[in-house]
């Protein structure tokens, strides 16, 4: 088991992308703007569904790896912290998905 979290990983994340873009895989993705962050966090996302379904444990490992972190860059480019994320899903834990689900279609 590890103590690192995702509230490490956001610490991370916000270090490096106020680094040297010539210093930081980071601080690039962050130089090259929005469209090109959101397009690396849809291509890991893809690639994350594409290794749960081979059932490759050590593949879904490492692309949920690299979706999480680029996840939190978008976040941060975003402006939006992890807590907010976090308590969203808190708030959305006090109801059942299927009633979670059905309130959010319902507007």
């Amino acid at each position: 088991m590890t103590d690192f979290t995702l509230s490490d990983l956001e610490a991370i994340v916000a270090k490096r992308a106020a680094a040297s873009p010539d210093e930081s895989w980071t601080a690039k993705l962050v130089a090259s703007g929005m469209e090109k962050a959101a397009k690396k966090l849809g291509e890991e996302a893809v690639e994350t569904v594409i290794a749960a379904m081979k059932a490759d444990k050590a593949e879904i490992t490492s692309e949920s790896a690299d979706l999480l972190f680029h996840l939190l860059v978008v976040l941060r480019m975003s402006d939006v912290p992890l807590t907010s994320v976090l308590a969203e899903l808190e708030r959305r834990t006090g109801q059942s998905g299927i009633a979670e689900k059905a309130s959010r279609t319902a507007k």
